[in-house]
């Protein structure tokens, strides 16, 4: 009797995982150094980790918005791979990343000359407001450099390679932190002290650096090239679609995203400088698990490419497994690490003890966020965008917003925000869930 293989091994997957985890979780990090650094200046450290924080909702909506053709390069290109047809698009990484450079400029135009106008939808106004725009109008300059980066991400993906983007993270971050301690504190004698600005042009420095090193590995290390060559490819379309489906499903996350935010300035300084503290955290945990969800997302395009759906049953359990002992791992060691973590971005006691009011929330959600991250990572690559747009539109407006509501209208407060993160948690997880079921078995019968 012979043992079946199984369609990964513990080996595959972190051979993939570990590389991901590390390149995902530079973003947040970035965010992260930003926050620590910044809750620490001793002039208005309030204000200044405030207008991190919602400069940084602003930034990360941007990018995660703009980013999505990331995943639909990536799916197109592990697709081909797994066909053993890769040569048929060599002209596609050069057109999209072509089309991204174009729409994120135009973005980045938008968002600098209505700045104002934004940031006081999220009911920021006086020295908040001013500290929000500084910090944003110079983080800004970093998003096209980095939207061209994790393009150039996902046609690593979609070769069933995280190695190199894992390498031009890690010189990413460290130029970041680097940077940012030299520019926020100064050099005595050498520079003068640049405070919130300094950690904005450090995160800029850091993106500039890993699109540039992300180009240089493209053309190193993969069969594709620069040149724009046209007529267009006839995925582009097909990735267009996918992209507009994956836009709208990001536009739904980031107006949850924004509520939160919104209502946590208005409930005061204090507690949006307490929100962007486990909002980054919740994010770290997040990037993270995302390493596990991307080998969904690689090696789900590949078997979709054979059509080994059995293949892609057992590949979902396999990863949802490994996600949830990481991210019960990852809560163990959070809470007991608990009070340590908040002293680390601020020692403002109103900020901390809304924190701490609060954290043990996020680390208890982290198991359902590892099932709905990596049955988001399993859907991107099948390139379902549609089952995982509708997911979203679902989880927000049934799911976040009310339960928001009603937690404001109970004066929650920040309990009531991450009430709504959960419920919305819940609503993702399970839908996807059920849709996948139904999906394999479908294509089982039909097959």
């Amino acid at each position: 009797m012979t043992t079946r293989k199984p369609v990964i091994t513990f080996k595959q997957i972190n051979a993939l995982a570990i590389p991901a985890i590390i390149a995902g979780i530079v973003e947040p990090l970035l965010s992260i150094t930003d926050t620590a650094i910044v809750g620490n200046i001793k002039i208005n450290p309030t204000e200044s980790l405030a207008a991190v924080g919602i400069a940084g909702s602003l930034i990360s909506a941007l990018i995660w918005i703009l980013a999505q053709s990331r995943s639909a390069i990536s799916a197109t290109i592990a697709r081909y791979y797994g066909a053993e047809k890769i040569e048929d698009i060599h002209i596609l990484p050069a057109q999209v990343l072509s089309i991204n450079l174009i729409l994120s400029l135009i973005v980045y135009v938008i968002s600098i000359t209505f700045a104002e106008s934004i940031f006081k939808m999220y009911n920021a106004d006086g020295l908040l407001l001013n500290y929000t725009i500084q910090y944003y109008n110079i983080r800004a300059i970093g998003l096209p450099f980095t939207l061209l980066t994790f393009s150039i991400f996902g046609v690593f993906r979609g070769l069933q390679n995280t190695f190199w983007p894992m390498v031009i993270s890690i010189i990413g971050a460290v130029l970041n932190v680097g940077l940012d301690y030299l520019l926020v504190f100064g050099v005595e004698g050498f520079i003068e002290p640049m405070h919130i600005e300094g950690a904005a042009i450090a995160s800029v420095i850091a993106q500039i650096t890993m699109s540039v090193l992300a180009f240089v590995f493209m053309l190193w290390k993969t069969p594709f090239r620069l040149k724009l060559i046209f007529p267009l490819h006839k995925e582009v379309k097909q990735i267009v679609i996918i992209t507009i489906n994956l836009f709208l499903r990001a536009l739904s996350l980031n107006i949850a995203l924004y509520m939160a935010n919104a209502y946590a300035t208005s409930y005061g300084e204090a507690h949006i400088a307490a929100q962007t503290i486990a909002f980054q955290i919740w994010l770290f945990f997040a990037f993270f698990i995302d390493g596990y969800s991307s080998v969904g997302n690689i090696v789900s395009g590949k078997l979709l490419g054979q059509g080994n759906y059995n293949g892609l049953a057992e590949l979902s359990r396999i990863i949802s497994k490994y996600a949830i002992v990481i991210s019960i791992i990852l809560a163990v060691l959070f809470f007991a690490l608990y009070k340590p973590i908040g002293e680390m971005f601020t020692d403002e006691q109103d900020v901390l003890k809304l924190f701490y009011d609060v954290f043990w929330i996020v680390i208890l959600m982290q198991p359902l966020n590892a099932i709905a991250f990596v049955f988001d990572g399993i859907f991107k690559g099948m390139a379902d965008a549609t089952t995982l747009r509708n997911t979203l539109i679902i989880a927000t407006f049934i799911g976040f917003v009310p339960t928001l509501l009603l937690g404001d209208y109970f004066h929650y407060e920040l309990y009531g925000i991450w009430l709504a993160f959960t419920v919305w948690m819940l609503f993702r997880a399970g839908i996807l869930i059920w849709k996948f079921k139904t999906k394999i078995l479908t294509q089982k019968i039909t097959n």
